[in-house]
């Protein structure tokens, strides 16, 4: 299950970044978005459009191929 699977509200747990970019990957783990960290959905623009995940009560936002390749269960 990757992170665009879920539905607003929902939360799951980081299994695997599966990200090709190096400096995306950084950037991400940064953020604190890392494997074992909990990600709550908070919206998703129509037509695929960007995402909104809050990780540990911050907000950020992603483009739908960013966040369709972080894995979560």
């Amino acid at each position: 299950m990757v992170l665009t699977d879920l539905h607003k509200g929902e939360a799951a747990v980081v299994v695997r970044l599966a990200v090709e970019q190096e400096a995306l990957k950084q950037r991400l783990l940064h953020l604190g978005v890392k494997e074992g960290k909990m990600v709550r959905l908070k919206a998703a623009m129509p037509f695929g459009g960007p995402v909104m995940i809050e990780v540990d009560g911050q907000a950020i936002g992603l483009r739908r191929k960013e966040a369709s390749s972080i894995e979560v269960k």
